[in-house]
């Protein structure tokens, strides 16, 4: 039997990452590869619930193996795949249908703000199926693979325990032990704000002020990190820092650029702090960051074949875990043996 591993964590496709994604997600994936059995997956099979284009979806795809690699995941620690690559997914997402509730789905908020947010956009557009029941995908896209621990921030938490869910309820219905509950590993995650809108959330979808791109170039960087919104209008004596400088330091400190911030926020706390300087040290700090990321992505791109070979390999891997899950559930759901 392939080894089980510690830790599964799945991403969707988009266009391109932004320093909020790596941050809030793939810099502690590649943390967690050096102390834990990883799998990651490439969630493509999520991302046909809302409209979108076939041939983008392809390239966001491919695009997002690479920048993955670029950001660090190693293929001689972790296991990389895509999704629709391992059809047991969509087999197991089916069979753990029947063990989750319709009043479970109706309650998923993501589903309310993904199906209002259609609709206001456009009254021709229809509410998915796959956007209601998508959660079970969730579900299977986890349990196919038994980890113990399911990396989540708190706007997670719903998912993860519709997963647990629906596995302690197989477990009771066909009296076995097959599905471990996994828990949700929290670690801790920088929130990075928009510079334009620093009280909302790093978004592409807000347009290109408000986010900066992890492979984005110096020139673009230099000028949106130096029109980030800081104070908007008189200090409060009761907030320390206004959002917009609080998201300064913020990126400072996940990028670990301890001794900067450190003497940054010194001169803040003695009222000696220059913006202009806070914005200079956040812009030469992601300048640094992301042409390292640039520079490996840049490779990759040039040996294309064979980061797509790897990456079928890494993902038949992964359906080899997955199979023999579905195997066992087969069995114990009183389905004959393939």
């Amino acid at each position: 039997m392939t080894a089980l591993p510690d830790v599964l964590s799945l991403i969707q496709p988009t266009a391109d990452l932004h320093i909020g994604n790596y941050f809030g997600a793939v810099a502690n994936w590649v943390k967690l590869q050096d102390t834990h059995s990883c799998v990651f997956g490439i969630a493509d099979m999520h991302a046909i619930t809302m409209p979108y284009n076939p041939a983008d979806l392809r390239t966001n795809t491919r695009n997002m193996v690479i920048d993955l690699l670029a950001c660090g995941i190693d293929p001689e620690k972790s296991t990389l795949f895509i999704q629709s690559l391992v059809p047991e997914h969509c087999e197991l997402c089916w069979i753990l249908s029947s063990q989750c509730s319709y009043g479970e789905l109706s309650r998923m908020t993501q589903f309310k703000d993904k199906s209002n947010k259609l609709q206001s956009e456009s009254a021709d557009e229809y509410v998915s199926a796959g956007l209601f029941t998508y959660p079970i995908l969730q579900a299977a896209d986890i349990l196919a693979y038994r980890p113990t621990s399911v990396p989540v921030g708190k706007d997670q938490e719903q998912h993860l325990e519709l997963s647990r869910s629906i596995a302690r309820r197989f477990n009771q219905r066909f009296d076995t032990d097959f599905f471990p509950e996994p828990k949700a590993l929290y670690t801790k995650t920088p929130r990075i704000m928009s510079l334009a809108q620093p009280t909302s959330k790093m978004s592409k979808s807000a347009g290109l002020k408000h986010y900066i791109g992890l492979f984005e170039e110096e020139k673009s960087i230099r000028k949106k990190v130096k029109s980030a919104v800081t104070d908007t209008g008189e200090k409060d004596p009761a907030v320390y820092m206004s959002p917009g400088v609080q998201n300064l330091f913020e990126i400072l400190w996940a990028c670990e650029a301890q001794e900067v911030a450190d003497q940054l926020e010194s001169d803040y706390k003695a009222d000696q702090l220059k913006y202009s300087e806070l914005k200079g040290a956040v812009a030469d700090t992601l300048v640094e960051l992301t042409d390292q990321f640039r520079q490996r992505r840049d490779e990759l791109l040039a040996d294309s074949d064979h980061v797509d070979a790897q990456v079928r390999a890494m993902s038949e891997k992964a359906r080899q875990i997955a199979a023999e899950t579905v195997k066992g559930v087969r069995k114990l759901a009183g389905f004959p043996a393939l």
